[in-house]
């Protein structure tokens, strides 16, 4: 029972990799970009209810959320129209967390993920606005401003704290 967080997030990679080989428009795809959606919501859940909140636990999740959102780019990315300001926005975004990620490395020598109220916020912000997203650019644009907060944040707690 300890171990079922570590086995939602590790089937959050492989759902997220099945994304992939699935077509965007099918039925499958969306019933497992739900499935991965409430897996990052509950393996966190589950974590800190059955007290066994782990580092391990926390980089599988995190890895399992990077791999996530990689794949949903990949397949959904190109067929969403999105103005070249909003692809730009993101780029910054991808750019403030990989600058994130190697001063943890030179600070630390480890990859640091933080856990924080935004990052979290972004993940569902982004869940649930990706799908509206062709409808509207609105709530993308809406989660864009959010990730830029959490990763300046996020580089912030990396500088600041061990």
């Amino acid at each position: 029972m300890k171990q079922l967080p570590n086995i939602l997030s590790s089937l959050r990679i492989v759902g997220a990799v099945d994304l992939l080989l699935s077509n965007v428009s099918s039925i499958l795809f969306w019933v497992l970009y739900i499935v991965c959606g409430i897996s990052d919501i509950a393996d966190g859940w589950l974590a800190r209810k059955l007290n066994c909140v782990t580092q391990t636990g926390a980089l599988l999740d995190s890895l399992a959320d990077i791999c996530f959102v990689a794949c949903c780019a990949w397949t959904l990315l190109p067929i969403l129209e999105l103005p070249q300001w909003l692809w730009l926005w993101g780029g910054v975004i991808v750019v403030i967390k990989v600058v994130n990620q190697i001063s943890a490395l030179v600070k630390y020598g480890r990859f640091q993920f933080p856990h924080t109220f935004a990052n979290k916020a972004t993940g569902f912000l982004l869940f649930i606005a990706v799908p509206m997203t062709v409808w509207s650019i609105v709530p993308i644009t809406i989660v864009a401003a959010v990730a830029t907060f959490a990763a300046i944040q996020e580089g912030c707690d990396i500088i600041h704290n061990a």
